[in-house]
């Protein structure tokens, strides 16, 4: 099963991705915990390239192309061969992420997105968990916590809250894919509702 997080900046989607992954590994589970962008060595490298330096680093259009080579390269070395091995993947965030912040709030460029997206990599979740906080609460756990990797984090609260928009948008497109999770309850809590759905989706492919 290929499983995903999404949620704006501080949600706290990485820590129950890591969570989700120490549950089903004491379940018995083999599982593989990966990111975007980011997962493979190309991947990395490219994570550098679009998560470092200035907002006006790169266009819409450019990020777009950059995230779409280093998801094409953690496809190819990571996420399918893990997959076709038997392994639960999880990974925090994979193209809906694209489809918010470059296909939303960086340009008009959905279209352009789901283009690469149907060419390229061929690919959704199996079950996609967004963390959902409001945008003030995101952004003050991101800036608290921002280092290098904090290009995104300063566009600033506008952004934010129309990522968190897009976001909630793609889960009404997608019911059966996404479930939206309460990111502002406490972290064991999210964990264990997480953790409950995933278990519920797992049974029937065990």
């Amino acid at each position: 099963m290929f499983i995903t997080f999404e949620g704006i900046d501080g949600s706290g989607k990485s820590t129950q991705a890591q969570r989700l992954a120490d549950h089903l590994r004491a379940a018995g589970h083999d599982v593989v915990l990966t990111r975007e962008p980011g997962g493979s060595p190309g991947a990395e490298e490219i994570r550098a390239l679009v998560l470092e330096g200035p907002t006006d680093r790169w266009s819409a259009e450019t990020e777009l192309l950059l995230f779409t080579a280093a998801r094409r390269d953690h496809l190819e070395r990571t996420i399918a061969p893990a997959l076709a091995a038997g392994k639960v993947v999880i990974c925090d965030r994979f193209v809906d992420s694209t489809r918010v912040y470059q296909g939303l709030t960086r340009g008009d460029l959905r279209g352009a997105v789901e283009t690469l997206h149907a060419a390229l990599i061929r690919r959704e979740a199996d079950l996609t968990f967004l963390i959902d906080i409001p945008a003030e609460t995101g952004l003050a756990r991101a800036r608290a916590r921002a280092g290098a990797e904090a290009r995104f984090e300063s566009f600033g609260r506008a952004m934010q809250a129309e990522m968190r928009a897009g976001f909630l948008d793609l889960a009404r497109q997608a019911p059966d894919r996404i479930r939206v999770i309460d990111g502002d309850a406490p972290p064991a809590e999210v964990a264990e509702r997480v953790a409950a759905l995933a278990q519920a989706a797992l049974e029937p492919r065990a």
